[in-house]
């Protein structure tokens, strides 16, 4: 028996999460959890360091070390919490904040930020991080990593499709003896986290109930998955340094009406929900969706979601026995433990890397 710590903040850049494991062979069981918000001054730097702006190093040297300290402090609360000492904890799985993801520029990149040597000091627990970049590496798109773990967790609900709800959509389909497949659908919560904070000036539409209380304007709908985007085959990844509100000014700008706020958040709802749907509905073989991430507790787009992809049946992974909140970090406790043991951890039907390998960098506390 093994305990790992998994720490996961994504694109809707909410905060962290620290999501404490045990993994028994082929088992891996949650056992606890801490999310801390980021302080307000780091999120709006990290806010920035998501466009091309002014005194980005500095910012970004800055930040890398800040969200590390973040980081360590939920490490020291979930130890606290679970009477846990470091030396209890094989290793850190951190994912870092993504602040920059090309897949397709030249060269293609991406960065996550969090320094590792940091956060092994300030913790003294041995830290695996930087995953992503060994696969962009090998020529793949460096995301989604999810997929391997999705296949060793749920796989005995296959064929089944597991969808991850944050800032940015991505799904896992899970087949009998296949590898599974799997890519970012599109927006996930981003785009109606910043539309609502910038209209309401609160950071989620909570319940969905801003989006609740519109209607879906169809042309714009029409037009936002008219996006070239939604037409490429994987292996494909995105991030909000694509879909923003840059992204979707230029599209209420060429329409000949305007759309009322509200009606806007009801439609990027409706974006989420059906771009989803339609990256579902190319895998007519599965036989459930189980949904995880924060858009797990959006009513709202759970409901259009359920519509979506009717008759398949739409459940949380807490029916799988993960709490919705808690997956991605569990995967990343996961990646840690396949980076010590040496087990592959993307998979190159999904990345589209030239071949699977161990990822990440074992960074030491000593």
């Amino acid at each position: 028996m093994s305990l790992y710590i998994g720490l996961m903040s994504g694109t809707s850049m909410d905060g962290v999460d620290a999501v404490l494991c045990r993994i028994e062979g082929q088992k891996l069981t949650t056992l606890s959890q801490v999310a801390l918000p980021f302080p307000a001054p780091l999120l709006n730097t990290l806010h920035q360091l998501c466009a091309p702006g002014e005194n980005e190093l500095f910012l970004a040297g800055q930040a890398d070390r800040e969200i590390a300290h973040l980081y360590s402090g939920a490490v020291k609360t979930l130890l606290k919490q679970n009477n846990l000492e470091p030396a209890d904890i094989t290793a850190l799985g951190s994912h870092g904040q993504t602040v920059r993801h090309h897949p397709d520029t030249t060269p293609p990149f991406t960065l996550q930020l969090g320094d590792p040597n940091t956060l092994a000091a300030a913790t003294g627990i041995a830290v695996v991080a930087d995953f992503r970049r060994k696969d962009i590496a090998l020529d793949g798109q460096g995301a989604p990593l999810v997929p391997a773990f999705h296949q060793f967790q749920f796989g005995a609900q296959q064929p089944a499709i597991v969808v991850n709800i944050g800032g940015i959509a991505n799904l896992s389909v899970l087949r009998h003896e296949q590898p599974p497949l799997g890519f970012d659908t599109g927006p996930g919560n981003t785009l109606m986290d910043q539309w609502v904070q910038h209209h309401k000036g609160v950071t989620y539409d909570a319940d969905g109930q801003w989006a609740a209380s519109g209607n879906v304007n169809e042309p714009l709908l029409k037009a936002l998955l008219d996006d070239s985007y939604f037409r490429q085959p994987a292996p494909k990844s995105t991030g909000r340094e694509y879909f923003n509100l840059s992204w979707l000014d230029s599209v209420l700008a060429d329409l000949p009406v305007p759309v009322k706020a509200v009606d806007v958040q009801a439609t990027l709802c409706a974006l989420t929900a059906r771009s989803i749907g339609q990256a579902v509905a190319g895998f007519n073989d599965v036989q459930n969706v189980y949904v995880c991430g924060g858009g797990a507790f959006n009513q709202q787009l759970m409901q259009m979601l359920s519509a979506q992809v009717a008759p398949l049946p739409v459940d949380t992974t807490t029916a799988l026995g993960i709490h919705p909140q808690w997956v991605e970090g569990a995967a990343f406790a996961w990646l840690a433990h396949a980076n010590i043991m040496r087990i592959q951890g993307n998979v190159p039907g999904v990345t589209g890397a030239s071949r699977a390998a161990v990822l990440g960098g074992l960074f030491l506390p000593d």
